[in-house]
């Protein structure tokens, strides 16, 4: 599993709770038996406290079949997400509605 893609959030479209998180993009294991990765992860940081590990997305594999492989992350203006896939050649827009 690798943590390709990195980016801290400060837009404003997420609940305010994903604010000043890193967002990481696992692109996934191909050589373990039990396949690891797949997600997009959040990681709180703050100060003199643990880091708080989050799944943010999920379900790009189930069991040994690959369904996308995330790498990298972009926001666009707005806040919303962009999410590309190298399994694919997709780019996935994510978006939050209130």
């Amino acid at each position: 599993m690798a943590p390709i893609g990195t980016r801290f959030y400060t837009g404003s479209q997420f609940p305010p709770q994903y604010g000043n998180r890193l967002f990481i993009a696992q692109k996934g294991s191909w050589n373990r038996s039990e396949k690891i990765g797949y997600r997009v992860m959040t990681v709180e940081l703050k100060p003199g406290q643990p880091r708080k590990y989050e799944v943010f997305a999920d379900g790009f594999h189930q069991g040994d079949r690959v369904l996308g492989r995330p790498t990298h992350i972009e926001w666009m203006p707005g806040g919303s997400m962009l999410l590309s896939d190298d399994y694919h050649g997709a780019i996935y827009h994510i978006t939050y509605q209130r």
